[in-house]
């Protein structure tokens, strides 16, 4: 059952950020770092992404409307279920954020991974998490206004309009200059994959050091931590057995049902935190915690499932073995005939 070391960075940065919290003039260049950092994110993800790769995944339609059905309808619903927990279980911030967990879009990079490793279709598995990404900066603020509301303490016209300027319009520069700076990005994955996870975790310790100032970890427990890992567990074995016997019902092949369960099961950690930051504010400590947990939860029982779906047998074999019984059937019936 793999940790991701980014994991332990990212509870490193909440560590940190409980023993020394952003203040006064320190707080303003940490939120203003944060901005510029959620900014930069969205243009690398923009000068990433392949205009010819989104354009060619879309012959796979069918599978495409099925992953974003999973991330932006079935999961939103699953979370609005929940609401009947609170406060049996949940506390209302804490719902707040199991709710806007099931909004964020879908991963990229561990979809992939998890569909190379069960011999699944991977590039369906890199176009749906593209296209759930991309629509996710419209989908994903559109619906946590409606869900959401006013309660969140901070979803208005002001929130929208801050999600378009540091989510959107970064992300359409990086598709516009993408031809310029694409060759650059590419020879530097490495490098600026590191820039990627340094931003994130600037973002997580100035949202955790505004919920410390605001005093907000003082509502939550040990017990209903516990309660929401329960929760989420049954929310992800759900989405889990949905997207595979879902995908055999609509009558897709086993590599195409292998991207559905991988791409439509998980939620966007690097989505997910830029955008709680811009919509939740001195509230997103708490709205983020949910995802963090979901994050890692996702990671570990998707690796189980990835490395059993590589033992099984290859189709190709098992359709061969049929005809090859038969022939043999005819090669003996003909010698005893002869």
């Amino acid at each position: 059952m793999p940790i991701d070391p980014y994991i332990l960075l990212l509870l490193g940065t909440v560590g940190l950020a409980a023993l020394l919290p952003a203040r006064g003039t320190g707080a303003d260049v940490a939120s203003g770092a944060s901005t510029a950092a959620i900014a930069f994110l969205f243009f690398l993800y923009g000068a990433r992404l392949s205009t010819r790769e989104a354009l060619d995944g879309l012959k796979h339609w069918r599978l495409h409307i099925t992953v974003l059905a999973c991330t932006f309808v079935v999961f939103p619903l699953l979370g609005l279920a929940a609401r009947g927990l609170v406060p049996v279980l949940l506390t209302h911030p804490l719902y707040q954020g199991l709710l806007f967990l099931t909004l964020v879009p879908s991963t990229v990079q561990s979809s992939i991974a998890f569909t190379s490793i069960a011999r699944g279709n991977v590039p369906a598995a890199i176009c749906a998490g593209s296209f759930s990404s991309l629509a996710g900066i419209v989908i994903t603020p559109l619906l946590a206004a409606a869900l959401l509301g006013g309660n969140a303490g901070g979803f208005s016209a002001d929130s929208l309009v801050k999600i378009v300027l540091q989510l959107l319009v970064p992300f359409l520069a990086g598709q516009l200059l993408r031809h310029w700076v694409g060759g650059f990005i590419t020879r530097h994955k490495k490098v600026l994959g590191y820039v990627d996870r340094a931003s994130i975790l600037l973002v997580v310790y100035t949202a955790f050091s505004e919920g410390m100032v605001q005093g907000i970890w003082h509502q939550v427990s040990a017990l209903r931590l516990a309660g929401l890992l329960a929760v989420e567990a049954v929310v992800l074995a759900v989405m889990l057995t949905l997207t595979w016997y879902g995908g055999k019902a609509l009558r897709f092949d086993r590599e195409d049902r292998i991207a559905i369960q991988f791409a439509g099961s998980k939620k966007s950690l690097a989505s997910g935190l830029p955008m709680a930051s811009v919509l939740f504010g001195a509230h997103a400590s708490l709205a983020v915690l949910p995802l963090m947990l979901f994050h890692q939860m996702q990671l570990m029982v998707c690796a189980v499932i990835a490395k059993r779906r590589a033992r099984d047998p290859e189709p190709e074999v098992i359709e061969a073995a049929a005809p090859t019984a038969g022939s043999r059937t005819a090669v003996g019936t003909a010698t005893r005939s002869g």
